[in-house]
């Protein structure tokens, strides 16, 4: 893997973080860069998978894991649960549990899912449950400051629905805008004809239909790619308690750093969970101890992110 993108890179990294769906030619202009250039870069970064631009699709309610696993364990039932179609992240951390993986299901198999599925995955031996409250951001609305806000709102075209705890089901969908999830779910930037003929529909139906899954919440596109390359190596997930009243207030307080990949309210011991990708360890301690939010926080319980099994829906080999 690169070590780390140069500038452009990194600005046609986040372009596509914006509208993983808009042409070089868009981005070109908005970066004001000869589209030849951006193109090259952009088809090589995707081509060499460094970036992945997927319109992931999730069902159900969000539900937060931790796992202990037996000695030497980690690494098979931490790809057990990547590999999961429920899940959308599982990373390898430090600290009291092994694995951190969000899950989603249906309410109904939410005890066949807790007693039966997970204790039963490989190298597992502990299993613990915090069901999602909130969202306050998600990867796909984490912008990391590498564009100007005036760069960023040229590239919006379509308004997404912010990401909430209780998402709509795909079983009211058309047969039609199934096709078009599952040919987004491996490839976002596929263009409106393509979507069409898989759909059996024309291009501009194609195109309202992309539009409306995306303003709905139904599918979220996402650029996917190593924090680590955008000059971000340090992830943490801070698990954070605070007293109810100020649930809120430390939630949204999160969100004035761009370093905040993720962050949402739980049931359980603690109240909010945030992801949190940093330049260095320096930064990520004056993150957690001079940070606004953390005036409101009792307590901190930071790990360390030692590895993906998967982001946003795509395995880390």
């Amino acid at each position: 893997m690169a070590r780390e993108f140069d500038a452009l890179d990194r600005r046609i990294t986040a372009a596509l973080q914006v509208n993983g769906r808009a042409s070089w030619r868009r981005i070109a202009s908005v970066l004001g860069e000869p589209e030849r250039s951006v193109a090259r870069r952009g088809n090589r970064l995707l081509e060499r998978r460094l970036i992945t631009v997927i319109g992931l699709c999730v069902t159900g309610d969000p539900v937060i894991v931790r796992t202990r696993h037996a000695s030497g364990g980690l690494r098979m039932g931490g790809t057990a649960l990547a590999r999961r179609p429920d899940t959308t992240f599982s990373y390898a951390v430090t600290g009291t549990v092994d694995c951190v993986t969000e899950l989603f299901c249906a309410p109904r198999r939410l005890l066949a899912v807790t007693v039966d599925e997970l204790p039963g995955l490989p190298g597992v031996v502990g299993v613990e449950t915090l069901p999602v409250l909130r969202y306050y951001r998600t990867v796909h609305e984490w912008f990391p400051g590498i564009l100007a806000p005036e760069e960023v709102a040229e590239l919006c075209d379509v308004a997404p629905a912010p990401s909430s705890a209780e998402t709509p089901m795909v079983e009211e969908l058309s047969d039609a805008d199934q096709a078009i999830l599952r040919a987004l779910s491996n490839n976002g930037r596929l263009t409106h004809e393509a979507l069409g003929r898989l759909a059996g529909v024309s291009e501009p139906t194609a195109r309202r239909r992309v539009e409306w899954l995306r303003s709905s919440g139904l599918v979220h596109l996402r650029a996917v790619v190593e924090p680590a390359l955008l000059g971000l190596p340090v992830e943490a997930l801070l698990w954070i308690t605070t007293a109810p009243h100020a649930v809120d207030r430390v939630g949204r307080a999160l969100l004035e750093s761009d370093w905040v990949r993720y962050a949402a309210a739980l049931m359980g011991e603690y109240q909010l969970l945030c992801h949190v990708a940093a330049p260095s360890k320096a930064d990520l301690y004056e993150f957690i101890t001079a940070g606004e939010w953390a005036r409101e926080a009792t307590v901190v319980d930071t790990a360390l992110v030692v590895g993906p099994f998967k982001r946003s829906g795509v395995l880390v080999a």
